[in-house]
């Protein structure tokens, strides 16, 4: 089973990345790019047939690993084949 995790900062947590890469745009002529957020974007394969199990696993790896929970959000996107 195919998972894609989107990571991203919670509202009102300052991004200080997204404001350098919006500043950046900005210097070579982007115009018109505001409120830039940046985050993680992952894809893994999990050895999981059960679409459940699956997700309580992922959700699982994200609250201990992949996000930090307190200034960040996931979303998990599960591909069955």
């Amino acid at each position: 089973m195919k998972a894609r995790i989107k990571v991203t900062l919670k509202n009102g947590v300052l991004d200080p990345q997204g404001k350098a890469i919006e500043n950046a745009l900005g210097s070579m002529g982007f115009d018109g790019v505001d409120n830039v957020r940046q985050g993680k974007y992952l894809e893994l394969d999990i050895a999981e047939t059960d679409e459940t199990r699956a997700r309580e696993t992922l959700e699982k790896m994200c609250e201990k690993l992949l996000a930090n929970t307190v200034i960040e959000n996931y979303d998990i996107d599960l591909e069955t084949a």
